[in-house]
């Protein structure tokens, strides 16, 4: 059984940074696709940025292109995810997502808690 764990999540300035860690144990996450999520109160999930298996292929929604950066090591059974320029619009719950034998872009665009595994989230507020 695979358990994600997310982290790094915290209150930020627009224009601010961070760095999100989803730590996999149970499991290695070499066989599995893994993805960013964020839901804010009130709202459906949102794919925000999906990795494949291999790290070559990635996924960003519109919002986030040129933003946020996403990367894998598999070495260190991690993902990561870099946000930069941060907006108050970037505030949500960002949970990570693990799927196996898909492509980044179809994980992204399936719901959250329809993906084989994810995480209890962090919270990610962008506020002067």
């Amino acid at each position: 059984q695979l358990q994600l764990v997310e982290s790094g999540g915290g209150l930020v300035q627009p224009g601010g940074s961070l760095r999100l860690s989803c730590e996999a144990s149970g499991w290695t996450l070499d066989y599995y696709a893994i993805g960013w999520f964020r839901q804010a109160p009130g709202k459906e999930s949102e794919g925000v940025s999906c990795i494949d298996r291999s790290g070559i292929s990635t996924y960003y929604t519109d919002s986030v292109k040129g933003r946020f950066t996403i990367s894998r090591d598999n070495a260190k059974n991690t993902v990561y995810l870099q946000m930069s320029s941060l907006k108050p619009e970037d505030t949500a719950v960002y949970y990570c997502a693990a799927a196996s034998f898909t492509a980044a872009q179809l994980m992204c665009a399936t719901p959250l808690r329809e993906n084989d595994y994810w995480g209890q989230g962090t919270q990610v507020t962008v506020s002067s």
